[in-house]
């Protein structure tokens, strides 16, 4: 039997001590996780600072996230490669918590989240990810890459609008509304940033896309800038508190400072009130559970590339860790990203301190590059988050599912994105997982048949089949959603009928509405002058009738181990 050990333990920091402490960790090995470090690091600052402002909050946060969250979580968690930090799964589930309850209420419902996903790993729930329809994962990632994207047009296009409205279709509307005011320099700019994140990797060059891409942004809006045509960067919509009371435009060039999570953006007593953890709490119960989705789906993701494996349980307590810990430092919502991770691992790494050196790559961005990276337009960021969309759609396999799939599971995707993209992503998934449970039932379901037995059968039991008797043979579960059918159609086949033999090897499974469809089966059956007899029942539904405390009743119900023996009973020997 295979070991699955990995999906039901809970192992404190089982990564570092399987990749740095069971194993030799030399020179080379830190070698290779200080260059996938960096590399990741690279492509972490821009899309940190880019995520961040895609839920509405200054860009630093979304370093503080990566700095903090992802550092705890390499160290702690159970997935060697992972690299954990702000990822845009969250965007549609964090926006509208900060639109209602500000930075203040998007640190508190981090916090809450992180407590669940502790919960989650004491009650060994990691296993449960096997539980879930690629058809609602594909579903609602590809309705969060299709919201994300529809988010970025504002920037973009550099449009003259408002915030945009909570709701998807108002949203659409009023970036159409807005539409005429599209800044032509701010599109150029986008767009040569998106030129290069698409061709770039058709060079081959080992350095991330990230860097170069972002690079030619800044040096687009510098030249269209030098001619008159400014373009919103950065450093123009964001600004920030030196501890003298002084503003500084941009990013503050220092580490964060502690505090507590309700303190850290215009602080309200509101903030402090039971009444408001309790509004947040729906929300940190969707970024707990996106997280632990996120997270395990990554690290199986990451177990196939490598060969190794993860330990479910303890990766979500690495995550339940860090999202505990990043909002006393202004972090917010973190999980594994699944694009560094990949990216983490094609660059060489041997272990999770690959991504302990990403995130003091950010750590260095901030104290080092912090008045550097004002100057990143906003067009280019909104250029990296649509490319992340594009890549978080998983097109190809859209396409192929909805191409070659079977029908139900066609529905279940189609269903999940639309209720992402127009209502909820926990109501898509809780939806999705409903519906795929009830079609698979049908499935199973109507796998559960009846069907006369064969010569063969009744030629090893030895024995004729006395007149007006029948022996039918049942093949399939009898649960819940099987049993009212089969046993109807038993039923009809009773008439003029003496008895009945059931010949019950091919049921693996009796459930309690399956006992109850059989002893009203029996009931009836007996009404109509007909006896039953059971044979050749395996474990399970034996030990659902014996703890039912069903017993045979002459003439009525009776039970042989045996179809020979059922036979021999009825055609007692000749005096």
């Amino acid at each position: 039997m295979a070991d699955r050990s990995h999906l039901t333990t809970l192992r404190f920091a089982s990564a570092v001590q399987e990749a740095c402490l069971r194993e030799p960790y030399t020179r080379a090995r830190l070698l290779k996780d200080l260059f996938a470090g960096i590399s990741v690091g690279i492509i972490a600052i821009p899309l940190s600072m880019a995520l961040a402002v895609a839920i509405g909050v200054p860009p630093q946060y979304g370093l503080y996230t990566g700095m903090v969250a992802g550092l705890i979580i390499a160290l702690t968690g159970g997935s060697r490669f992972s690299v954990s930090g702000p990822t845009a799964a969250f965007v549609v589930v964090l926006q509208p918590v900060v639109q209602q309850f500000g930075l203040g209420g998007l640190l508190i419902a981090t916090l809450m989240a992180g407590v669940i996903m502790l919960a989650m790993a004491g009650a060994r729930l990691g296993r449960f990810i096997e539980y879930i329809p690629a058809p609602v994962t594909l579903g609602f990632t590809a309705g969060i890459a299709i919201v994300i994207a529809t988010l970025q047009v504002k920037d973009f296009l550099g449009l003259s609008s408002s915030a945009l409205p909570e709701h998807y279709v108002e949203r659409v509307v009023m970036l159409a509304q807005a539409l005429p005011s599209w800044h032509w320099p701010t599109l150029v700019t986008g767009l040569g940033t998106l030129a290069v994140l698409i061709l770039w990797p058709r060079l081959r060059i080992p350095l991330p896309g990230h860097l170069p891409a972002v690079l030619v942004g800044v040096g687009l809006s510098l030249l269209l800038g030098h001619y008159g045509h400014q373009i919103d960067t950065i450093g123009t919509r964001f600004s920030f508190l030196f501890p003298d009371g002084s503003t500084g435009q941009g990013i503050p060039p220092f580490f964060p400072e502690f505090k507590l999570p309700w303190t850290w953006d215009s602080p309200t007593t509101a903030l402090t009130e039971l009444a408001t953890w309790q509004a947040l709490l729906p929300a940190a119960f969707t970024i707990a559970m996106l997280g632990a989705i996120e997270s395990l789906l990554c690290a199986v993701v990451l177990d196939g590339m490598s060969g190794r494996r993860h330990n479910a349980n303890g990766e979500l307590l690495g995550q339940g860790l860090g999202n505990l810990a990043a909002p006393f430092f202004g972090g917010f919502a973190a999980t594994a990203a699944l694009a560094r991770s990949a990216a983490n691992f094609r660059s060489g790494a041997t272990s999770p301190l690959a991504a302990v050196f990403h995130s003091l790559v950010l750590v260095a961005a901030v104290l080092v590059l912090a008045r550097w990276l004002s100057y990143l337009p906003m067009a280019s960021m909104a250029a990296l988050l649509l490319m992340v969309a594009w890549n978080m759609s998983e097109a190809p396999k859209v396409k192929r599912l909805l191409q070659r799939a079977p029908r139900q599971d066609v529905m279940i995707l189609l269903v999940c994105l639309g209720l992402t993209v127009f209502f909820d992503m926990v109501i898509a998934i809780a939806v999705g997982i409903v519906l795929a449970s009830l079609l698979f039932m049908q499935n199973i379901a109507s796998m559960t048949r009846i069907t006369p037995i064969t010569a063969q059968h009744l030629s090893l039991a030895g024995q004729p089949v006395p007149p007006n008797w029948q022996v039918v043979k049942i093949i399939g579960p009898l649960f819940f959603a099987a049993a009212e059918r089969v046993f109807d159609e038993l039923l009809e086949q009773c008439h003029e009928q003496e008895g009945m033999i059931l010949y019950m090897s091919a049921v693996p499974i009796l459930d309690a509405g399956g006992l109850s469809a059989f002893l009203r089966f029996v009931e009836h059956a007996n009404a109509r002058g007909s006896q039953i007899m059971v044979t050749n029942l395996q474990f399970q539904p034996l030990k659902t009738l014996a703890r039912a405390e069903v017993q045979p009743i002459a003439g009525q119900l009776t039970f042989a181990s045996t179809l020979g023996d059922a036979l021999t009973e009825l055609n007692p020997p000749a005096a």
